[in-house]
């Protein structure tokens, strides 16, 4: 049976995320061991806190290696959300330790000055700009799509072919990722509403030729 797989690392919203996909009726799970991997055909990565942490927490449950394989050399799709998003990548100026690697992007913390009325973290809806075409977010839509955020760190937009969704907070980041079968979103799409229900049920009905 086709499933999505959400990883129990310690961190991240796992119920709420279970309660969105339920309500789209999408089959899924919630793994507490690297051993269920395999059963799911599709992986959710949240997070909700510290960047070391959430490497430590991934390496302790002993997710890593089975997760690589099931990722790299079988080519299931994950979705990393928020922290999840951030570990997927080099790293991040929160900790010391690298992330996964998996997407060539690196998190620093936002910073504004003493007149600035932007706040940290980064909290509420915002607006997604859409860059190129992607599986998840349509780049024509009948209405602008907007996400519930709350971060503290963020990837500056870069030059290359990987963010798809561009968002602003004292300057643009990036807000949304893909590189084949590889996604990461900075906001909280079981958060997100009709918004969120989209993106999500986009996933699932994605094909990775």
């Amino acid at each position: 049976m086709e499933k999505i797989g959400i990883i129990n690392y310690g961190l991240g919203n796992l119920n709420s995320i279970k309660n969105m996909l339920n309500k789209i009726d999408v089959p899924c799970e919630i793994i507490n061991s690297p051993n269920r991997l395999s059963h799911c055909t599709k992986y959710i990565l949240p997070g909700v806190g510290a960047f070391d942490h959430g490497i430590r927490g991934l390496k302790n449950s002993g997710f890593i290696d089975n997760l690589g394989f099931e990722i790299n050399k079988n080519k299931k799709p994950i979705l990393g959300i928020c922290l999840g998003m951030q570990l997927l990548c080099e790293g991040s100026e929160e900790g010391i330790l690298p992330g996964l690697g998996w997407i060539n992007l690196r998190f620093k913390k936002f910073s504004f000055g003493p007149t600035s009325q932007l706040k940290v973290p980064h909290m509420g809806w915002n607006f997604v700009s859409i860059i190129r075409d992607n599986p998840l977010i349509p780049s024509e839509q009948n209405e602008q799509e907007r996400f519930y955020f709350v971060h503290s760190y963020y990837a500056e937009q870069t030059e290359s072919s990987i963010p798809f969704g561009i968002t602003n907070h004292g300057g643009k980041f990036v807000a949304a990722f893909s590189k084949d079968n590889i996604f990461g979103v900075q906001f909280h799409p079981e958060k997100s509403h009709k918004f969120g229900m989209k993106l999500l049920r986009k996933f699932w009905e994605f094909k990775n030729c």
